[in-house]
């Protein structure tokens, strides 16, 4: 059994060889339609269907949880706030108890939904959409003292193609310089977090592979990461 970090306190004492090692993240999806396809919804008990999915991660090496309650899959239907909430709040209260010493983070771009994490036990908020879809926010990440995880996306329903053997994807997303609209757009968002009082050591960048991106753009970003680990931010890849 993996113990719980203390609550609420800065990436360096959650991640404390931040940037000397690579930290493993384990996804739990408690939707019914998650990219994967392994969504936890459909269990009939979810909860116990995320607890033993979180033991089996902690036990083969994941050093944070990443609980997440609506699909960020291509062509995805959002969630209210109301099951969003429904979806992450017994979980990720029952994971912080059972696994004192584990990272938990929630995967939302809600800020409600972030708070009630939170208040759960939560120690992350990954915003797939770097803090831009609610004002909110950072306010929220930054009065509970969370470090933020911030994602570069420029997904729409329009530019998302739906195939039944295939799944999702991303198709015409244009760009005149993939890398450098990507770095902007990430300290765009390193502005915003720093606007709203987030300290830059809580800071850590994502840039958004499978999101509103091509495959080939998916593998430029993967093959010139080290562009984006210069803007001076840990980098999460997903």
């Amino acid at each position: 059994m993996v113990e719980r970090a203390t609550d609420k306190t800065h990436l360096k004492t959650l991640l404390p060889e931040l940037g000397a090692r690579t930290y493993l993240m384990g996804i739990l999806n408690l939707t019914p339609d998650s990219f994967s396809g392994d969504g936890l919804a459909g269990n009939p008990d979810p909860v116990v269907a995320a607890l033993e999915q979180a033991e089996a991660f902690l036990r083969e090496g994941a050093d944070i949880l990443d609980i997440g309650g609506e699909s960020t899959r291509p062509g995805a239907q959002p969630v209210s706030v109301e099951e969003e909430r429904a979806r992450v709040e017994p979980v990720i209260r029952t994971l912080a108890r059972a696994f004192p010493k584990a990272v938990i983070s929630v995967d939302t771009y809600k800020a409600a939904v972030a708070e009630a994490a939170l208040q759960a036990g939560a120690h992350l908020v990954n915003d797939v959409w770097g803090l831009r879809a609610d004002p909110e926010m950072g306010a929220v990440a930054a009065r509970y003292g969370a470090p933020v995880i911030l994602m570069h996306n420029r997904s729409t329903p329009n530019n998302a193609e739906v195939r039944e053997r295939l799944g999702g994807r991303y198709v015409g997303v244009a760009y005149e310089n993939l890398l450098e609209e990507v770095k902007a757009e990430l300290l765009e968002s390193v502005a915003l977090a720093q606007q709203a009082g987030i300290p830059d050591g809580d800071i850590i960048l994502d840039p958004g592979i499978g999101f509103g991106k091509t495959v080939e753009q998916n593998l430029e970003l993967v093959n010139r990461l080290d562009e984006i680990r210069a803007l001076g931010y840990p980098v999460l890849l997903g």
